[in-house]
């Protein structure tokens, strides 16, 4: 099979397609054909470099590229739970890997994966995983929001989306910090209020923009920060508790995500599809930002 992989780091003209055996599964493992796969930021930062640099990454041949996964099951482990043909969206995850969702087939946990509900697209469940877990996980290291208030920075984006409609569920007053332009996404999702340029503080944040030291300033003394890079925590200055959402394969939430989507209560957005051998391409048009919507990737 083929699989879009990187064996030094670079630019996104370093990802290779490769020929490369079919893995299978083990125990507690499913083989899913890849219908679509999501471009995301941490896949670009693996490409770049920036987890060979902080030493995450130790494979000796070449390095697989994709968190995102949507396809059919075509082989299950014992225990998996699955059969051959369920329709499932999963969390590829880690970095230190010799295969990703970037494949025709890929070998994941089947604790990472979901059943795709009836009615709604391989494609579109292969926008959910990475996204809604860690905008969940993300408000899950916050708490309860007991009254206090919540800005998401990067609100229309798509972390940030998640995030606002998951805060909103739960009860916080969310404020968005996005472009006016998105006003009605933020809103629809559940925000309260829409900033453009931040004039006040709030009691936490969560940085799916990544502002860093500038989101700290915004988060009020005692307030609580939620980063979405883990390497990259800023410093609290002992007046604000930081840390960074670690996010990691749940499929009861995953589940629940993606029932929601189905039902039009969580938005899709695709803003384009390419061809597995164009993921160089799809690495570029997500690096130059900009775009609302994801990338996916469908292996012919």
């Amino acid at each position: 099979m083929r699989a879009a992989v990187i064996t030094e780091p670079g630019s996104p003209d370093a990802i290779e397609i490769i020929d490369i055996a079919t893995p299978e599964p083990g125990p507690g493992e499913i083989r899913v054909r890849v219908a679509a796969a999501g471009v995301n930021p941490v896949d670009l930062q693996t490409r770049s470099g920036a987890f060979h640099d902080l030493g995450w990454i130790d494979q000796p041949d070449h390095v697989g590229l994709g968190w995102d996964v949507a396809g059919t099951v075509t082989a299950a482990g014992s225990d998996s739970g699955f059969a051959v043909g369920d329709r499932v969206a999963a969390l590829s995850e880690g970095v230190d890997r010799a295969l990703g969702a970037y494949a025709e087939e890929v070998v994941v946990p089947a604790g990472a994966a979901a059943v795709v509900p009836d009615g709604l697209s391989l494609t579109d469940a292969a926008t959910v995983p990475l996204n809604a877990l860690t905008a969940v996980q993300a408000l899950d290291l916050l708490g309860a929001p007991e009254g206090r208030t919540l800005l998401v920075t990067g609100a229309a984006g798509g972390v940030g989306g998640y995030a606002v409609a998951f805060a909103a569920q739960r009860g916080w007053r969310v404020t968005a910090l996005a472009r006016s332009t998105d006003a009605e996404f933020v809103t629809a999702a559940g925000a309260s209020a829409l900033i453009t340029e931040p004039t006040d503080s709030y009691d936490a944040v969560v940085d799916a923009a990544v502002l860093a030291d500038a989101a700290v300033g915004l988060t009020r003394d005692g307030g609580h920060y939620v980063g979405v890079i883990p390497p990259a925590v800023p410093d609290g200055a002992g007046r604000v508790r930081t840390e960074a959402v670690m996010v990691t394969a749940d499929s009861r939430t995953l589940a629940e995500a993606l029932a929601a989507t189905a039902t039009g209560a969580l938005p899709v957005r695709v803003h384009a599809t390419l061809p597995l051998e164009q993921a160089a391409l799809a690495h570029k048009a997500v690096e130059a930002g900009g775009i609302r919507g994801r990338h996916l990737l469908i292996p012919g």
